[in-house]
């Protein structure tokens, strides 16, 4: 099972999983959305992009110990990821529902809405 956050919660789950080495937010959406609106890393976080297509053929760039919550437009796409990541032994994963959609809405109002 994908443990599912919302945006808002992201600061709890981050907190939980740290033990686990410092969280990734994996931004799966493709070069255009992330031209359109992106979101920035914090010190609670590092940011990763890779789009969805290319997840396989990248995984090697992941850290399978590392924590990494899962994002693209509305969820459906980084929850697939979250899943394929699952299978394939990730520890630490989690789905950001509602992707950065909701992050617009309910943490940073400036990030553009799609």
């Amino acid at each position: 099972m994908i443990t599912q956050i919302r945006p808002s919660q992201l600061p709890q789950w981050l907190a939980s999983v740290r033990g686990h080495g410092k969280p990734v937010v994996l931004d799966v959406r493709e070069p255009v959305e992330l031209q359109m609106a992106s979101i920035t890393p914090t010190d609670e976080f590092e940011l990763i992009t890779i789009p969805m297509g290319v997840i396989p053929p990248r995984l090697t760039e992941l850290d399978p110990c590392q924590p990494i919550a899962c994002l693209c437009h509305h969820g459906a796409r980084s929850m697939q990821v979250a899943a394929f990541l699952k299978a394939r032994g990730f520890e630490h994963v989690a789905n950001i529902a509602g992707g950065i959609n909701a992050w617009a809405t309910e943490v940073d109002p400036s990030v553009p809405r799609y």
